[in-house]
């Protein structure tokens, strides 16, 4: 029997799959265009993973997701992540992009800057690029430099990450005006 489990859930913007174990969350995956493609995608993820009815801790977390995706603003940056074998660099990434509230935006070089240098810009949106837990860890509120939506490599790629942005009314590719 694995400690290890897994379940589908429902959102606004498709299908979605939540992971988690003892310790917490250990991985969120955004829609994938039908419902066999996420069950491969969080199998292949969480290979000792069971489906399963989630606990009361992991239904709310749920909840706050799909609230959260419909337009009411949460951080969810209360929610326990089991990030156990995640590099500590990436760690500190997600850590910082966990402070990023709904409708606001850093850049990929604002993080690399806290983390020791405009030059770990590129080691940041790696970093992000294996996020194991987006929507949680809200790499999608990370725009590259000049405030242009960079990258996003879940399915849809930026399609999805500028939907997100729009469903929390963050300004992306916007030049301030004098009323901004």
């Amino acid at each position: 029997m694995t400690d290890q489990h897994f379940t589908l859930f429902d959102t606004r913007i498709g299908l979605c799959a939540i992971a988690w174990g003892p310790r917490g969350i250990n991985g969120v995956q955004l829609p994938m265009g039908g419902e066999q493609k996420i069950r491969t995608r969080i199998s292949q993820r969480h290979a000792d993973a069971g489906e399963a009815e989630p606990t009361a801790e992991v239904r709310e977390a749920i909840d706050r997701m799909v609230k959260m995706l419909a337009g009411e603003p949460d951080d969810l940056a209360d929610i326990p992540l089991d990030l156990d074998g995640v590099p500590d660099f990436n760690r500190g990434v997600y850590e910082i992009a966990r402070t990023i509230p709904p409708g606001k935006t850093m850049t990929y070089g604002d993080i690399a800057k806290r983390l020791g240098g405009v030059q770990l810009s590129r080691d940041v949106g790696q970093a992000l690029g294996h996020n194991p837990c987006p929507i949680v860890v809200p790499c999608h509120r990370v725009l590259a430099a000049g405030n242009k939506p960079g990258g996003f490599s879940a399915n849809g790629g930026v399609v999805t990450k500028l939907k997100m942005l729009e469903i929390e009314g963050a300004l992306v590719n916007h030049t301030p005006s004098l009323f901004d």
